[in-house]
């Protein structure tokens, strides 16, 4: 290992720390889902934004609140429904009938944590006012452009049982979302501690641990994390496996649609960086990139409808890539 990496290690191990507070702040609210948790927090440091689903009732919306309580930052969370209006979100601009002029009247938009609430029950003219913000890190109201603070991160949820009056996420917009997490139920032992503390008066609160400027720091860093040219082309492969697969020996070219989009390669490389950091490490391993591969492609693999007829997830898909492409 040179002087360079280990320079790196031990500013990730430094980094390490904060984030473990972080997790403790939030195990004293959250009752298990730890991977969950630990993803939201890769996506984080990778300056990413993450889609969450599952039935109603696992604590996603208290998940992402919590975490946003642990970060000295601003928090808003957008209840999604059919009648919400893009300017709802962006804002818009008012005429001043005193001053004889219009003023920006800027929405919720411009925070640092987005919770966007059940995303799939507004329409998707409200959906795509947050194209713009959640790729450029800009929304443009009426002709003028505003920048949004760093950090900014949107963090969805969706309820994957109820279709009714539910409008499906276009493509554009889930590739904009770094990872995809499926959030499960908790094991019966978690349940029995949920039930403890939540019926018996305990209330517990996440303490303030990360600063804007410490986030910030942390995201700049997760660029610095050493990845090799080898790790680079192990993710390359991948990715060209979701397009290709038959490049691979992998027999699942009729249930693919569409393969991933270069997102994917960025977006695994910066997971798996990000990866590295938290267990205090400057530099990748492929092992972080398998932490990171289904959440960051279930959601960029489009299925063909005999992959529906025969039950054939996307998670199938990026297993069997895994088993066929060269660990480097």
């Amino acid at each position: 290992m040179n002087e360079e990496i280990k320079k790196l290690t031990t500013k990730a191990q430094e980094y390490a720390e904060m984030i473990e507070k972080v997790r403790t702040e939030i195990s004293k609210v959250i009752v298990g889902q730890n991977d969950a948790v630990e993803k939201i927090i890769i996506a984080l440091i990778a300056n990413g934004h993450v889609l969450v689903e599952g039935v109603p009732g696992l604590a996603k919306t208290l998940m992402v609140h919590t975490l946003a309580q642990t970060m000295d930052s601003k928090f808003v969370r957008l209840q999604f429904t059919p009648d919400l209006l893009p300017a709802d979100i962006i804002g818009t601009k008012i005429y001043d009938h005193n001053n004889l002029k219009f003023n920006t009247v800027k929405g919720p938009i411009f925070s640092n944590f987005i919770l966007a609430d059940e995303i799939n029950r507004a329409p998707p003219k409200v959906q795509s006012a947050l194209l713009e913000a959640m790729q450029e890190k800009q929304v443009s109201i009426q002709g003028n452009t505003f920048k949004i603070e760093e950090p900014f991160m949107v963090l969805a949820t969706q309820n994957p049982v109820e279709n009714e009056g539910t409008y499906k996420l276009p493509e554009a917009q889930l590739d904009r979302f770094m990872m995809k997490l499926k959030v499960s139920y908790p094991s019966k032992d978690e349940e029995v501690d949920i039930i403890t503390r939540f019926t018996e008066g305990q209330k517990a609160v996440a303490q303030k641990i990360l600063s804007v400027k410490n986030l910030i720091e942390m995201q700049k860093f997760n660029h610095k994390i050493y990845a090799d040219d080898k790790i680079k082309d192990y993710v390359a492969e991948i990715v060209d496996a979701t397009r290709n697969p038959e490049k691979y020996g992998i027999n699942l070219g009729n249930y693919i649609e569409y393969g991933a989009s270069p997102r994917a390669s960025l977006w695994l490389i910066l997971g798996a960086k990000a990866n590295a950091m938290i267990n205090g490490r400057g530099y990748v391993v492929p092992e972080d990139v398998h932490e990171v591969v289904h959440d960051v492609l279930r959601h960029r693999v489009l299925m063909t409808y005999e992959a529906e007829a025969e039950n054939v997830q996307p998670e199938d898909v990026v297993k069997e890539i895994l088993e066929k492409v060269k660990v480097p």
